[in-house]
């Protein structure tokens, strides 16, 4: 350390700061807070900003000194002022911390985990000695209370107590802890991610939410451990005393892009044939499912968020369901594009909670016994991609969980006193089964997914994805499959036989080979996101309209459905910002419109057709009921009623399906509304054979 290292701060802040002081004390006390760039230290002094890394307290504390002692041109002590080092050379991990760290001035990068809530924490306390009057302060340095061992400051006294702490002439600073994790893109497969517990004061406590991505600047300390029945343990624990946080508000931000990079996206995007790509890149070890890679492709760059000026939001992100026959590659898309993605999180849905999916508040000794708050896997993934397996085999609890994470894109939490809204900014794709296993090809397809019609209805498209025998495919899938692992057999074991070669391994891999670089396919969309936010041309709008309002005018007649909602024209819209995003483009063009109207009649054909009529309903997604379904049961519950009147007494359930033969309803069917209306409440039996409504 130099020889006066308060007169080397005073310094290096009139020669680089002086205009951030005046704006500091200009603002002082609502801001106490200057922001240091360590590589400015670094090239006034780097002997000093060495010192400032190896020994922080000391040299942070002779910064603080520096600023009281400078000669400022207006009337204002700066003593609650902080000096915050930011942008430090290099960022750790958690798993990369060890002993020779401590007490060291260190940026941990993560995602935050927990938060407590933000409480007030002794620094300086004052004590009253109770035999001779005489108030003395104590500085409380650690976290445990110093009130042992005190001797009365008044020389004419020095006895040891008794002493009264006085609350009011004590100094306090706000605080806080947090648990910051190591973020999920970091980790190798099968590594836990590590914590590490920080802790926050004066006017960075309450600023950091869970979910956030930030880089906690600080420096590392370490605590013995004590156990009640062992006493102290030689194993120590470490934790974080920060000095500053910095936001990662951007999850693309964090890939580099050089020039030579930006050249290339914009060659690929120049490419006629993007589109192809893109799709061909996305799990290319996966046979066939091109409008499913397309959509995959389209959700990657989604559309983008907009507010609006009466405070409304319209999201951006696109949500994707993929239900199917089991053994068709869904989990294995999901798992990809969560490689893919910069920030991805996979659940599955038989292991996962509301809390583990979306947030909760837990007593943990984080808080000392307080309440905080856990971020689940939507908050996790905010800005990047959410992936649930199984969603048919949550419970029902779970799944509404999930209605407001999907369109309002934040979490509310209320419990135990803690009220906490989060951000869960994430596109959702999720897998699930039909409820017997297999699809009924004979059977309406919306009734056979086990999922409330207001979970599917919030979904922009929904895949249905059957495995039905067809001799050209299967070849084709099973050539696929055969070469796939053929390739991976040749990887293996070449280091054992050197008769492989490279090309032999080459060649084997063209089959699976991406047509674009995962690397570069990620930098691409990450360009895409940041940079292209493109507007609907006349022509795009005119084509949108005519084909909402075309569908909609079916609808007009009282016996035929309605056809789609103004919700899937919401979905359109994102669906058609995501496809100019893809090749680049400031524009939604009509060629964009064309191209997601077909991906999304392609799922409506499959999903939203009322299979008596052959029209499409969107109530079968919206209701889970079809219209003519709808028709059905109203005609049943008018028959209940009439016979109910000319008996003056409940209805004969054979009577009742006589007269629905009559009106041309099969028995069949008319069973089954009545059974249907019997579960829901909406007719019971007194007695057996006889109906009667509520």
């Amino acid at each position: 350390m130099p020889a006066d290292p308060v007169a080397k701060w005073e310094e290096f802040l009139r020669s680089r700061y002086w205009d951030d002081i005046l704006k500091l004390a200009d603002s002082y006390p609502d801001e106490r807070s200057l922001k240091i760039q360590f590589s400015d230290l670094e090239k006034f002094d780097p002997d000093f900003a060495e010192e400032l890394m190896e020994n922080p307290d000391e040299t942070i504390e002779a910064a603080r000194t520096a600023i009281l002692e400078l000669d400022l041109p207006m009337d204002v002590y700066l003593d609650r002022a902080h000096v915050r080092i930011v942008e430090l050379p290099r960022n750790f991990k958690t798993r990369e911390l060890r002993s020779d760290h401590i007490g060291k001035l260190l940026a941990i990068d993560g995602l935050v985990r927990t938060a407590t809530e933000v409480r007030p924490k002794i620094v300086s306390a004052a004590f009253q000695c109770q035999r001779c009057g005489f108030t003395f302060f104590k500085e409380q340095t650690g976290n445990k209370f110093e009130d042992q061992n005190l001797k009365c400051m008044n020389q004419a006294c020095d006895r040891g107590g008794p002493f009264k702490l006085l609350l009011a002439q004590s100094k306090f600073v706000d605080a806080q802890k947090i648990r910051v994790q190591e973020s999920p893109e970091d980790l190798r497969g099968g590594q836990q991610p590590q914590t590490l517990d920080v802790e926050l004061e004066d006017d960075l406590a309450g600023r950091i939410f869970p979910g956030d991505r930030v880089i906690v600047n600080g420096v590392l300390k370490s605590y013995q451990r004590t156990n009640p029945q062992q006493g102290k343990s030689t194993y120590f624990d470490l934790f974080h005393k920060g000095v500053s946080v910095e936001m990662k508000d951007q999850e693309f931000e964090e890939i580099d892009i050089s020039a030579e990079d930006e050249e290339a996206i914009m060659e690929m995007s120049r490419d006629p044939e993007i589109y192809e790509k893109i799709k061909d890149s996305i799990a290319p070890s996966i046979y066939g499912y091109d409008d499913v890679k397309e959509a995959l492709g389209l959700q990657l760059v989604s559309g983008f968020e907009k507010h609006l000026p009466d405070g409304a939001r319209i999201r951006g992100d696109i949500h994707i369901l993929l239900v199917g026959d089991p053994g068709i590659a869904k989990s294995q898309l999901l798992r990809y594009m969560v490689k893919l993605s910069p920030r991805g999180i996979y659940t599955s849905g038989k292991s996962s909670t509301s809390a583990g999916l979306t947030a909760t508040a837990v007593k943990d000794e984080l808080g000392d016994g307080r309440w905080t708050i856990e971020a689940g896997a939507l908050v996790l993934a905010d800005k990047g991609i959410a992936a649930i397996d199984e969603m048919d085999k949550m419970n029902n609890e779970d799944k509404s969980a999930l209605h407001e994470a999907m369109e309002q894109q934040t979490i509310s939490v209320a419990k135990a006193g803690v009220m906490a809204t989060l951000k869960s900014r994430c596109s959702l794709l999720a897998a699930a089964n039909p409820k017997l296993g297999r699809f009924d090809k004979y059977e309406p397809i919306a009734p056979q997914i086990n999922l409330t019609p207001a979970l599917m209805s919030r979904f922009d498209l929904i895949f249905v994805l059957t495995d039905d025998p067809d001799t050209k495919r299967d070849s084709a899938i099973a050539e696929h499959i055969l070469k796939s692992n053929y390739a991976g057999e040749l990887s293996t074991q070449k280091p054992w036989n050197p008769e492989i070669s490279q090309e032999d391994i080459d060649n084997a891999l063209t089959v699976i080979e991406p047509a674009i670089d995962p690397e570069m396919l990620r930098k691409y969309v990450a360009y895409a996101r940041k940079n292209v936010f493109p507007t609907l041309t006349e022509e795009a709008k005119e084509f949108f309209l005519n084909y909402y309002v075309g569908l909609r005018t079916q609808g007009q007649d009282s016996n035929k459905p309605v056809p789609v909602t103004a919700r899937q024209l919401e979905a359109l819209i994102r669906l058609g910002e995501a496809s100019a995003r893809l090749r680049l483009s400031r524009e939604v063009t009509g060629v964009d419109a064309q191209r997601v109207v077909r991906i999304l009649e392609a799922c409506l054909r499959k999903v939203g057709v009322d299979p008596e009529t052959g029209f499409l309903d969107a109530d079968i997604i919206a209701s889970g009921t079809t219209k003519s379904t709808r028709d059905r049961t109203k005609s049943v519950m008018d028959i209940i009623k009439e016979v109910s009147r000319e008996n003056q007494g409940p209805a004969p359930r054979e009577d009742v399906l006589n007269r629905a033969e009559e009106l041309g309803i099969e028995r069949s069917k008319a069973e089954e509304i009545i059974d249907r209306m019997r579960r829901d409440g909406d007719v019971f039996e007194p007695r057996p054979g006889m109906l009667k409504l509520p």
